[in-house]
C-alpha cells in the first residue's frame, strides 16, 4: 500500500505546527484528501479482487479433477 499521500498530509501538519502560514482549513483539506485517496485505492483493490473471485466462480470445478482413461 502506498502511503505517499499520508506522508504529504503529515508534512503539511508539520509545516502547520512550525508556525508557517498554512491555515487550519488547508490542513483539514490536505488530510481529507489523503484519507480519500487511501480509501479510493482500497476500493479499487477490493473491486479487482471481487472481479477475480467472480471469474473463478463461473466454473469452480474447472481444473479440480483430471479424468484419465487407459
Amino acid at each position: 500500500m502506498d502511503f505517499s499521500n499520508v506522508d504529504l498530509a503529515l508534512g503539511t501538519l508539520t509545516a502547520y505546527d512550525s508556525g508557517s502560514s498554512v491555515s487550519s482549513g488547508s490542513l483539514a483539506y490536505a488530510v481529507g484528501t489523503a484519507v480519500l485517496s487511501q480509501s479510493l485505492d482500497l476500493t479499487q483493490q477490493m473491486g479487482a479482487s471481487m472481479i477475480q473471485m467472480m471469474e473463478h466462480s463461473v466454473n469452480p470445478e474447472l481444473g479440480g479433477n483430471i479424468d484419465m482413461y487407459v
